[in-house]
């Protein structure tokens, strides 16, 4: 479900701080951090703090906000 923080969610759990990892850069709503096994010398994640299930579902929650 959008939204809600899943139990079972990586991206959730670094989200909440119960994984951590090396934060580069973090807005109101999203989170950069360095992948854990990076396949470029400069591998960044970028998620929104907010839940969604899948990259469709981000789309049709919020259109132009992570355009």
């Amino acid at each position: 479900m959008a939204g809600e923080a899943q139990g079972d969610c990586l991206f959730c759990k670094i989200v909440g701080g119960k994984i951590p990892a090396t934060v580069v850069r973090e807005t109101e709503t999203t989170v950069a951090f360095r992948d854990i096994n990076p396949q470029a010398p400069t591998h960044v994640l970028v998620i929104p703090k907010v839940h969604h299930p899948d990259a469709a579902a981000l789309a049709v929650a919020e259109p132009t906000r992570h355009a």
